[in-house]
């Protein structure tokens, strides 16, 4: 069988360049690159695209539609790390983890769109629950969530790390106060929400990492449920992921802060639950790289799938 080919289309992008880096020395397939000088030659991408075997896109979401559009070859597959496919039916939603069955459907799948940074932790704490029965499917969610400065792309990236001599990076910003992200509708299909999650997102002054919050009270959860009867339903779905850890309740207990770097360089997920049970209230909690599992570390596990096998966790430098 010959060695698949795999065209990064945008390996120049914050995103491409990780997933480049955790391929490039991989002998089970090689990468097929063009010169810089034919990176924005529509042609030359056209040519590229039908010409691989998978392409993985890591462009703006108008971008990656026309990338879409110039395929003509039938037998090329792709991973789209935009969000422009993240809702489409026609497209496999790219988070194995999402149930039993969708490893299988990523793997056979000719388009897969991977999920945005912050849904994965959002949809990795609210899916499973929702199914079990244990959060309303109806609840009013509101999600927290601070991620790296990289997580803006390159633009953020050069504001922090190489400011103009009249300029100082905020250490904290709110952002999307007009509550109009693109994330919550990927967040609401995917974890079985009936109405529009309240999203609430941030940057801080370190380069990567995320800690994300959804906060519940017991009061509007099915009736006797606990923070661990949430505990134990994270536990039974995430019992054979082989990417997502779950803190022990007995550990969250004695947690006093999270870390949003702690997993910075892996495409492992953190996920936890803490809890007050005198005042009825719970806090779901998901760390991890906006890089790895949020971006470049998903796009190479559903590449994985897709190729047939799954690769150990790749640390990035």
């Amino acid at each position: 069988m010959p060695t698949p080919l795999v065209f990064i289309d945008g390996d120049q992008g914050t995103t491409g360049l990780q997933i480049h880096a955790r391929l490039g020395h991989r002998p089970d397939l090689r990468l097929l690159s063009l010169p810089e000088a034919e990176r924005k030659d529509p042609q030359r991408r056209a040519e590229a695209l039908n010409s691989c075997d998978i392409a993985i896109l890591c462009l703006p979401d108008a971008a990656a539609r026309e990338a879409v559009a110039a395929l003509r070859n039938p037998a090329v597959r792709v991973i789209d790390a935009s969000s422009a496919h993240r809702t489409d039916p026609q497209w496999v939603y790219g988070l194995p983890e999402l149930g039993a069955a969708q490893s299988q459907r990523i793997a056979q799948a000719q388009r897969v769109s991977n999920p945005g940074c912050y849904p994965t932790g959002a949809i990795a704490l609210l899916q499973p629950l929702v199914q079990a029965g244990l959060l309303p499917d109806d609840y009013p969610v509101v999600i927290h969530a601070v991620s790296g400065y990289s997580g803006g792309g390159r633009a953020a990236v050069q504001a922090h790390e190489a400011p103009g001599p009249d300029q100082t990076p905020p250490a904290f910003q709110l952002y999307g106060l007009q509550l109009a992200h693109k994330h919550p509708p990927e967040i609401q299909l995917h974890a079985g929400l009936q109405h529009r999650p309240l999203f609430v997102p941030a940057y801080g002054h370190y380069r990567q990492g995320i800690v994300l919050t959804v906060p519940l009270h017991l009061r509007l959860l099915a009736p006797g449920v606990t923070a661990g009867h949430l505990h134990a339903a994270l536990q039974a779905h995430y019992a054979n992921a082989t990417e997502v850890e779950l803190m022990p309740l007995a550990d969250s207990a004695q947690t006093a802060t999270l870390d949003p770097q702690a997993l910075n360089g892996s495409n492992r997920l953190r996920l936890g639950a803490f809890e007050n049970p005198a005042h009825g209230q719970v806090l779901l909690c998901a760390v991890f790289d906006n890089l790895g599992k949020g971006a470049s570390g998903a796009a190479v596990q559903n590449l994985d799938l897709m190729l047939g096998h799954a690769a150990p966790d790749r640390l990035v430098a």
